[in-house]
């Protein structure tokens, strides 16, 4: 009876640690990482605007959820600058610091600037397509007035870019760099011209990764980051509560 005791326990415990394996992560630890993804995308995506209020109880009575999770997920935003916790006041999205935005900028431009010479000594003729498909995208989005679609086209563009010159990785730590420069990028899109300026370069960048002119493709990537910079004062100007000034 003992040992038949014993391997019923052991079977329990094997189900048991089967079940741990399958959901990877506690409850509160999963709402938590979907709390925060989902939270992530519209503090990025400007869906939720700098300076406004945020409320711990009401995401956590939309996600049926305690405000632990929320509470997790806001802490780890907050980390990552893209919220501001104040212990007497509330909470509140972050304005987009003025002084962090040059510096993103001049990272990414040297890291996509390699990213797009190598993709243009490397790139084979179906990645070409791939990219040329892409461009395609953001053409049908800008016709049809969708910003959402313009953007995920754009991130892809320039994922692919650095996959097609063989270190995605790249673009993955550009993506850590830039949280506040999309934030910003976010606001350049529906200026008058802005979104048919960047279908423009980024055709100049294709242009030279199909005829693998390395250089080409180099220079062409650096004048489309570029603007970024020389964008900056007049979109503060346009929108002056959204940023932060303080050095």
């Amino acid at each position: 009876m003992p040992a038949r005791a014993s391997k019923k326990t052991d079977s329990t415990v094997r189900r048991i640690a089967a079940g741990t394996r399958r959901s990877g992560r506690p409850r509160t630890a999963t709402a938590a990482s979907r709390i925060y993804s989902d939270l992530r995308i519209e503090l990025v995506s400007l869906q939720r605007r700098p300076g406004e209020a945020i409320s711990e109880a009401q995401i956590a009575l939309s996600y049926g959820v305690s405000r632990t999770p929320v509470r997790e997920a806001i802490l780890k935003l907050s980390d990552e600058g893209l919220l501001e916790v104040y212990p007497q006041s509330g909470i509140f999205v972050s304005r987009i610091p003025v002084a962090a935005l040059p510096e993103a900028i001049i990272i990414r431009k040297a890291l996509e600037e390699t990213t797009a010479r190598l993709a243009a000594e490397r790139a084979t003729s179906s990645q070409i397509l791939a990219l040329r498909s892409i461009l395609e995208r953001q053409r049908e989005a800008s016709a049809a007035g969708d910003s959402d679609t313009f953007h995920q086209a754009d991130e892809m563009f320039h994922a692919t870019v650095a996959d097609v010159a063989g270190y995605p990785g790249i673009w993955k730590y550009i993506q850590q760099v830039k949280i506040h420069v999309d934030r910003y990028r976010r606001l350049t899109l529906p200026q008058r011209g802005r979104i048919a300026k960047v279908i423009v370069e980024h055709e100049a960048v294709l242009t030279a990764i199909e005829a693998h002119d390395a250089e080409g493709a180099r220079r062409a990537m650096e004048i489309h980051l570029e603007s970024l910079l020389e964008n900056i004062s007049a979109t503060q100007h346009i929108y002056p509560e959204y940023f932060d000034e303080r050095p």
